[in-house]
């Protein structure tokens, strides 16, 4: 065994203090890396609309308040109940729709939904309806809802016929529109099953 001629280094064992001290360092490299973001993206997706660019000086648009929009549900006086939203610039105009599913807050049961999409109004009035792509005639319950690379998805809740319990859907469907033409198109792709 050789012995060295340098004293003992003190780092060599680490102590608790040693630990503390690089736990305090890397506390402080996460904190500065949290203040330090990348400035704001100003691409936009693409669509069939017009396409404008924002700035980063510009404020985000505000997308449509669903607490502001009277929804086309017959609900006998119960007030409408929106259960699931999603914001997105579907159109590619540069200003972000809400699709809303609503239904009739009815207290129990399952009342059937509706998925709407609401757009502002250029004069900054009232939101509106502009589009209903899942009607509560329908019987469906909307178990997800999203806006996903300028698509509108949605996995929905059915029944196989009149004789199966408001309370126990037996089928599943996943759809999803785009809009096209002027208008919203439903995918051809359903992907339906039972559960």
């Amino acid at each position: 065994m050789q012995i060295s001629d340098v004293p003992d280094l003190a780092h060599t064992r680490p102590r608790p203090v040693h630990w503390l001290a690089t736990a305090t360092a890397m506390a402080a490299v996460m904190a500065g890396a949290g203040l330090l973001q990348p400035d704001a993206a100003t691409a936009n997706q693409t669509g069939s609309g017009t396409a404008t660019q924002t700035t980063p000086d510009a404020a985000p648009l505000p997308a449509p308040d669903t607490a502001a929009v009277d929804f086309p549900l017959e609900c006998g006086g119960a007030k409408a109940l929106v259960t699931k939203e999603a914001t997105g610039d579907l159109d590619g105009d540069g200003r972000p729709e809400t699709v809303a599913a609503a239904r009739c807050d009815a207290g129990s049961g399952t009342p059937p939904s509706g998925v709407y999409v609401l757009t502002a109004t250029k004069d900054a009035g009232a939101p509106r309806v502009v589009a209903t792509l899942v009607d509560p005639a329908d019987r469906q319950t909307v178990a997800d809802l999203a806006i996903r690379d300028g698509l509108v998805r949605a996995r929905l809740l059915g029944y196989s016929g009149p004789d199966v319990p408001g309370c126990c859907p037996d089928e599943e469907q996943s759809l999803t529109w785009r809009w096209q033409n002027g208008g919203f198109v439903q995918s051809d792709r359903n992907e339906s099953r039972s559960v």
